[in-house]
C-alpha cells in the first residue's frame, strides 16, 4: 500500500478524491439514479487503484468484490426483513390501527416525526444499527401517508443523534479499540458533546419538515423530545453502568415515555399536515381497544426484543458458537487475506464473517415469524409479502452491494489513507478537520463503526503528535461520523428502498447534504473548543498499556456453547412467547383481513 504514490500528499489526496467528487456530482448535480452513480464511482475507484496506486489487478476485484458481499451480507439483510414486518403490517391491515393510535395522540406530521422518526428510530438504532432505523421508521412514516421524500429525508437526519452508539455502542468500543483509548472515556467525550447536538435535531427537523414558522409552533414538544433524550444521553454516555453499550437505548425510552406523557396535556392549536394532504380536522378518535392496538404494535415490540437481545454479548457469543457447529463463518477471502500490507507495515485481514445466526437481520427475521402468528396471516399470505418486498428492493440491493464494493476498494488501495494523511497536515485546525475526516468517513462507509476502524489509529497518532489529547480527535471522528449518515449512499438506498422512491437517491442527498455539512461544522467548531477553549470538558483517563500482539488459538476440544448467552436467549424467547399469546388473546376481535384486501374485520 503506497498512501502517497505521486510524491506529493495533498496531489494524491486530490486524485484520491475522484470518485468522491464523482459521487456527489452524479447525486446532488447530474440526478443520476443511484445505482448508476455508485457504479460510475466504483468503477473510478477501481481505475485509480490499479493505474496510480499499482494495485494489483486481482487484488483490486477481490477487495471490491469482498465490500459488495459485506453489502449484501449483514447490511441488505437488515432492510429486507425489515420490510418484511412492515409489509406483512400492511398487508394484514393492522398498520391502520397503528395509524389510528398515532393519530388519536397526534395527526400532527410534526409530533408524529418527533415519536416515530426521532424517539423510536434512536431506540432501533441503539438496538440494531447498521440501517435498521431508517428502514422501519421511513416505511412508517410512508404508511401514516408522509410525503414519501420527506419520509426518507426526516428519518436520515433524526439518525444523527444516536448513531455513535448504535448497535449496543459498537461504533465507541472499536474507536476505542483501534485508538488505544479506553471505550468509556471515548464515550465519556462524545457524550459531552453530542447531547449539545441532540437537543437540537427534533425542532431542527420539524422546522426542515415544516418550515420556520410551522416547526416554532411546537417547540415546547420538540424541547421535551430533544431535552429528554440529550438529558439522558449525557447521563447514560458518563456512567460506567451504561456507558458504551446502553446511552441511546437509555435516551431513546425517556424521549418516548416524556414525549407521549406531554402530549396527554399539550397539543398545538392547529394540526399541520403536508400541502398536498385534505386540511387536518384535529385529533382523531380512537377507534380500537387496548388491546387491538397492542396486537397491531406487537410485532414491533416483539422486534425490539429480539434486536436487544441480539445486542447482549453472550447471546450473541452463543448464537456465534451455534453457527460453528454447522460450519466455520469465519471464511478469509483467498487471495485477498493478508495480501495488502497497510503504511504501518501490517498485513490487512480479508475474512467476510457469514455469521447468520448472530446477524441483526436474522433477529429481525424471528421477530418476522413470531409477528406471523400475531396477525393472524396464513402462510401464502406471508410468502407473497416476503417475494414482493423482495421484487421492490432489488436495486436498493444492487446500490448497497456497489457502493460498499466503493467502500472496501478505497480502504484496501490506500485511497483512504492518503486523505487521512491529507487532513493531518492542517495542524492546529486538526481537531476541525478530524470532524470533517469522520463524515468523508461515513460517506464513504455509510457506518460510523467503519469509519472509527479506518481512522481510528489515524486520529490518535496525529493527536499525540501535535500535543493533543487523543481522545478528542477520536470523539470528533466519531461525532462527525454520524452527521455523514444521512448523505452516505448506503443510508439513502436504504431510505428509498424502504419509501418505495428507488431512482430518485439524487432528490434525498440534496435534501440532506446541506444539513449533514452544517451539523458537521458544528461538531468541528465544538472539538476546537474543547482542545483549546475549554479542556476541562475532557474526560480524565488512564490509556492502557499496549498489548502485545498474540495469535488466538482455536481450542482443540469441542465447542462450547456460552450458557449465560443461552439464559438470556430463553429469556427473551420467553418474553416474546407471552406478548404473542397476550396479542392475540388481549386483541382476538381483530382479525386479519380477506386474502387480497387490506381491511381490518372486527366481531
Amino acid at each position: 500500500m503506497n498512501i502517497d504514490p505521486l510524491g506529493n500528499i495533498a496531489l494524491s489526496a486530490l486524485v484520491a478524491a475522484i470518485p468522491i467528487f464523482f459521487l456527489f456530482w452524479a447525486l446532488a448535480i447530474k440526478r443520476m439514479k443511484g445505482q448508476f452513480a455508485a457504479m460510475g464511482g466504483t468503477g473510478l475507484a477501481i481505475l485509480i487503484a490499479v493505474l496510480v496506486y499499482k494495485m494489483p489487478v486481482d487484488l483490486a476485484a477481490l477487495s471490491t468484490l469482498y465490500g459488495g458481499a459485506f453489502g449484501l451480507f449483514p447490511v441488505c439483510w437488515i432492510v429486507i426483513t425489515a420490510l418484511f414486518i412492515y409489509n406483512m403490517s400492511v398487508k394484514t391491515g393492522q398498520f391502520e390501527v397503528i395509524k389510528n393510535s398515532l393519530a388519536s395522540i397526534s395527526d400532527d406530521r410534526r409530533l408524529q416525526a418527533l415519536l416515530i422518526a426521532f424517539s423510536f428510530g434512536a431506540f432501533i438504532e441503539g438496538a440494531a444499527g447498521f440501517g435498521t432505523p431508517v428502514a422501519i421508521t421511513a416505511a412508517m412514516l410512508a404508511g401514516l401517508g408522509f410525503n414519501p421524500l420527506y419520509a426518507a429525508c426526516i428519518c436520515l437526519l433524526a439518525n444523527t443523534a444516536p448513531v455513535a452508539w448504535g448497535a449496543i455502542g459498537i461504533p465507541i468500543v472499536v474507536g476505542g479499540q483501534v485508538a488505544g483509548i479506553p471505550d468509556f472515556a471515548l464515550s465519556q467525550m462524545v457524550g459531552r458533546t453530542l447531547p449539545l447536538i441532540s437537543v437540537f435535531i427534533p425542532l431542527y427537523l420539524v422546522i426542515v419538515m415544516a418550515g420556520w414558522k410551522k416547526g416554532w409552533e411546537v417547540w415546547p414538544a420538540c424541547f421535551v423530545s430533544g431535552g429528554s433524550f440529550a438529558v439522558a444521553q449525557f447521563f447514560a454516555a458518563n456512567s460506567p453502568l451504561t456507558a458504551p453499550l446502553l446511552p441511546d437505548i437509555v435516551a431513546s425510552l425517556a424521549s418516548i415515555i416524556c414525549t407521549v406523557g406531554f402530549l396527554q396535556f399539550w397539543h398545538p392549536k392547529e394540526s399541520w399536515h403536508f400541502a398536498d394532504e385534505p386540511k387536518s380536522l384535529g385529533k382523531q378518535e380512537l377507534k380500537f381497544t387496548g388491546g387491538q392496538i397492542f396486537r397491531a404494535w406487537a410485532p414491533f415490540i416483539i422486534l425490539s426484543l429480539f434486536v436487544c437481545a441480539w445486542g447482549i454479548k453472550p447471546v450473541n457469543q452463543a448464537l456465534n458458537q451455534m453457527t460453528k457447529l454447522v460450519f466455520d463463518y469465519a471464511m478469509p477471502i483467498s487471495g485477498l487475506d493478508k495480501m495488502v500490507i497497510d503504511q504501518i507495515g501490517k498485513p490487512k485481514a480479508a475474512v467476510y464473517n457469514f455469521n447468520f445466526l448472530s446477524a441483526a437481520g436474522t433477529a429481525i427475521l424471528f421477530a418476522w415469524f413470531f409477528s406471523i402468528m400475531v396477525m393472524g396471516a396464513s402462510l401464502k399470505t406471508a410468502i407473497g409479502v416476503a417475494g414482493d418486498t423482495l421484487k421492490t428492493l432489488k436495486w436498493p440491493i444492487v446500490t448497497i452491494s456497489t457502493i460498499l464494493g466503493f467502500a472496501y476498494i478505497m480502504n484496501f488501495s490506500g485511497m483512504a489513507i492518503t486523505l487521512g494523511y491529507a487532513f493531518a497536515e492542517t495542524g492546529f485546525a486538526f481537531p476541525f478537520f478530524a470532524a470533517l475526516l469522520g463524515w468523508l468517513g461515513v460517506f464513504m462507509t455509510g457506518s460510523d463503526t467503519s469509519t472509527n476502524a479506518l481512522f481510528g489509529k489515524l486520529q490518535a497518532v496525529t493527536a499525540e503528535k501535535l500535543g493533543i489529547d487523543p481522545v478528542i480527535t477520536m470523539s470528533a471522528n466519531t461525532s462527525g461520523g454520524v452527521c455523514g449518515k444521512m448523505i452516505s449512499p448506503q443510508s439513502i438506498a436504504v431510505a428509498t428502498g424502504a419509501t418505495g422512491l428507488v431512482g430518485r437517491e439524487s432528490e434525498i442527498f440534496r435534501f440532506t447534504f446541506k444539513h449533514s455539512i452544517f451539523l458537521a461544522i458544528i461538531a468541528g467548531i465544538l472539538h476546537m473548543l474543547w482542545t483549546y477553549v475549554f479542556p476541562g470538558i475532557v474526560p480524565v483517563y488512564v490509556k492502557p498499556a499496549v498489548a502485545a500482539a498474540a495469535a488466538l488459538k482455536a481450542a482443540a476440544g469441542p465447542i462450547v456453547i456460552n450458557p449465560d448467552g443461552l439464559m438470556w436467549l430463553g429469556i427473551f424467547v420467553g418474553i416474546v412467547a407471552f406478548v404473542t399469546l397476550m396479542s392475540r388473546v388481549l386483541g382476538a376481535n381483530l382479525l386479519a383481513p380477506v386474502e387480497g384486501h387490506d381491511e381490518v374485520h372486527f366481531h
